[in-house]
């Protein structure tokens, strides 16, 4: 079963939220309904970025690497997959 690594974005608060899941619809879901208490304050979010991986390892590694991008270098990443 894939695994995705997904980048959100709060309009409100001018953040970006990096994440994996199996699940991408049920995850945003529960992002904007508050029910995730790191993102709750930035509500709403918005899915910015998606990308299959085919294993939760792989998915891991790609988030890690994300978080380390400062926000400039994080968009130029998103622009190659949107």
């Amino acid at each position: 079963m894939p695994f995705f690594v997904y980048v959100l974005f709060s309009e409100t608060a001018g953040k970006f939220y990096i994440g994996q899941t199996q699940d991408i619809d049920n995850r945003l879901k529960r992002h904007n309904n508050g029910l995730e208490k790191f993102t709750q304050p930035y509500l709403p979010w918005i899915l910015k970025c998606v990308i299959e991986k085919s294993s939760r390892s792989e998915a891991v590694i790609l988030e890690k690497k994300l978080k380390n991008l400062n926000k400039e270098k994080l968009i130029k990443f998103m622009e190659k997959y949107i």
